[in-house]
């Protein structure tokens, strides 16, 4: 009985929230004027942490099939076969490696870029549409939030990916860190920064569009629908790392420094430079390899951004609701 009433309670709630509007149009998009940053960031968080979690272990396959040589052991046709066979050789839990500094570097990287976003898009939606929702104002809010979040993931980015690799010399997290700045300097962990810029500016603007441009013909009105939200989510995940993967692919090489790979171009010391990564890839292995791992890319892509936005929008929900509670008592029984 509980399950089958909620959708109703659902509703009634969030009828009262858009009564207050005479044209009908909630103020759900917004949040309530009192909550504080923290809020903002807390939400963000959860979402982040969430988001780079549940789908981890295929973001480890696409790691490895982004190799641009890779052992004859690490040679995989299809993301099943590869977590499968990676299960079987290599232990239940090595798709979950470099899992930890994920989330370590996913909740305040995620913090800041929701708090960012949420500000900086209602800003330039005042000043461009008159407070409506406005598609430059999305693709500048996301562009600008993914700065401050990179900034932050990096050299998260780069531990991952260094332990995700086939036969990565690392015993764990700490060991890396250490290896990293003892052989090849602090400056490691920010080798591929401005690739990663360059990769997610884009990405960030053709998924917050798409996201914005979904709810508009799914959910017109911006009640919480989490069936909008997931599909909505889902559909900018996949367009965004489709059209990004030669980026990511670049991002790759910079982050691990495949040494196979840059042995067989007679390259001395460490790649550096996304115009560099760019010849290099090509070099060896033409316009195809600039797509390796697209698969992979999009089969992670898809359900992360449906999980990190149907939690962040629950967020707006709930936190809305309880203002509305608030200011006009718990609603009668």
């Amino acid at each position: 009985m509980e399950l089958s009433s909620e959708p109703v309670v659902v509703t009634l709630e969030m009828s009262q929230i858009t009564s207050k509007d005479d044209d009908g149009v909630g103020d759900y998009e917004s949040l309530p004027p009192h909550v504080s940053v923290t809020t903002h960031m807390t939400a963000g968080a959860v979402a982040g942490i969430l988001e780079h979690t549940v789908m981890y272990p295929v973001d480890s396959v696409k790691t490895r099939m982004q190799s641009l040589q890779p052992d004859p052991n690490a040679q995989y046709r299809s993301v099943y076969e590869a977590l499968k066979r990676i299960i079987r050789t290599e232990g239940v839990f090595r798709p979950l490696r470099g899992l930890n500094i994920t989330m370590m570097g996913a909740g305040p990287a995620h913090a800041l870029y929701f708090a960012c976003y949420e500000r900086v898009k209602r800003s330039l939606s005042d000043v461009i549409q008159s407070g409506g929702n406005s598609h430059l104002a999305n693709g500048v809010a996301g562009s600008v939030a993914t700065v401050l979040h990179d900034a932050i993931m990096n050299p998260a980015e780069v531990i991952k990916q260094r332990m995700q690799m086939y036969n990565s010399p690392y015993r764990g997290l700490v060991d890396c860190v250490r290896t990293l700045t003892r052989t090849e300097g602090v400056g490691a962990f920010y080798r591929s920064y401005s690739t990663q810029l360059t990769m997610n500016i884009p990405f960030q603007a053709v998924h917050f569009i798409t996201y914005e441009l979904m709810q508009e013909q799914l959910n017109p009105h911006r009640h919480y629908h989490p069936g909008s939200h997931i599909l909505s989510g889902a559909a900018a995940g996949a367009i965004s790392a489709a059209i990004t993967t030669p980026l990511d692919v670049c991002k790759t090489l910079l982050n691990t420094q495949e040494n196979v790979a840059l042995s067989s171009m007679n390259i001395s010391g460490h790649l550096s430079g996304m115009a560099n990564a760019f010849r290099t890839v090509y070099r060896l292995g033409g316009m195809p390899a600039f797509f390796k791992g697209v698969q992979a890319r999009i089969i992670y892509q898809m359900p992360s951004t449906a999980i990190a936005w149907s939690v962040y929008e629950f967020f707006k929900y709930f936190l809305t609701k309880q203002q509305l509670e608030s200011e006009t008592g718990p609603r009668p029984m």
